[in-house]
């Protein structure tokens, strides 16, 4: 043999993009723990997203589609894997039931990953004139942000009906006001 790999008969083609593929992925296993930095980059992005349709005066279809699917991710985000409703509730409703952490229907990282290949996607859509169908654009601020509160408050009586925080803050400290009492047990 000559050092190169043929397909085999029948079996599926070489693919050209799995080295791109396999850097892409190395890439975001090396940002995982940078959750800051990640979300800056979006917010970068999604503000050359924002200047370009500005500038551009068009392309609000667009903008709307990334707007209502950014927000189907949040409530993804916020929601967690099982169902209080279907399910029965998992948090604990007594102090004496075991304690079981919130576990989110979208991870952190799947947000910000679907976020950032959407808004990307939207970008590239504002090249293409195709997608810059004219419409009168107060009109679906006004509808986004309706659908948005309404939404939200679905979500937020659902959290205090199920008695879910889909935050957490760190740890809490125990003790005095600049925690000694908690130095000093060490």
């Amino acid at each position: 043999m000559n050092g190169t790999t043929a397909p085999r008969e029948g079996g599926p083609p070489p693919n050209p993009f799995l080295p791109l593929q396999r850097r892409l992925q190395v890439l975001l296993d090396k940002s995982t723990p940078h959750i800051l930095y990640r979300w800056l980059a979006l917010a970068a992005v999604v503000c050359m997203y924002g200047v370009r349709v500005f500038f551009l005066q068009g392309f609000y279809i667009v903008t709307y589609a990334l707007g209502i699917y950014i927000l189907n991710l949040l409530l993804g985000f916020l929601s967690p894997q099982v169902n209080p409703e279907l399910e029965g509730p998992t948090l604990p409703s007594k102090s004496d039931e075991e304690f079981r952490p919130f576990v989110r229907r979208l991870p952190e990282f799947k947000f910000w990953w679907s976020s950032l290949k959407a808004v990307l996607l939207g970008f590239t859509a504002t090249f293409l004139p195709m997608f810059d169908v004219p419409v009168f654009w107060p009109i679906l601020v006004l509808y986004w942000f309706i659908l948005f509160f309404v939404t939200m408050k679905r979500q937020i009586m659902h959290m205090i009906k199920y008695r879910y925080v889909p935050f957490s803050f760190g740890k809490k400290s125990y003790g005095g006001k600049d925690g000694k009492a908690a130095k000093n047990s060490k």
